[in-house]
């Protein structure tokens, strides 16, 4: 199989560039953590490396090790934050693999006992209310308890 070439255009790289609006969670020199304009649960950040790549399949190492490293950072955060039972980490690659937009990135969704993901609906949520769990999230991690 050989993958489409990197379309520069997609929402992510849109949003890395500034030209979209977003709720910043964490930014270093080589990743991005935002929250998901369509949560499959309360505090549902995504984590995308600056650099461009699809997915896991053409991202470079040294990006990988990247994103992972703030995966874990986001995750530590969101469960605190949210006093969360725990969490599930995605990626998704390939249309195949559930993949929609294709920049590489990994959901992190704090989760709780019997408490189901939402369906993906494609609803966008309330911009108030995204804001709200950003601001929980920074200033976790502005504590340095992550």
């Amino acid at each position: 199989m050989t993958a489409p070439a990197y379309d520069d255009q997609n929402v992510f790289a849109k949003i890395l560039r500034d030209e979209l609006p977003c709720n910043r969670i964490y930014e270093d020199d080589k990743t991005l953590a935002i929250m998901d304009i369509m949560p499959r649960g309360d505090g549902h950040v995504l984590v995308l490396p600056k650099a461009a790549s699809r997915n896991i399949l053409d991202i470079e190492a040294g990006d990988l090790h990247a994103v992972m490293d703030t995966v874990q950072l986001i995750a530590r955060a969101v469960v605190k934050a949210f006093d969360a039972d725990g969490t599930t980490i995605q990626q998704f690659s390939e249309p195949a693999g559930g993949q929609v937009v294709f920049h590489t990135h990994v959901h992190v969704i704090p989760r709780f006992d019997d408490v189901p993901l939402r369906p993906h609906t494609g609803d966008m949520a309330d911009q108030d209310v995204l804001a709200e769990q950003a601001e929980k999230i920074r200033a976790v991690l502005s504590e340095g308890y992550a």
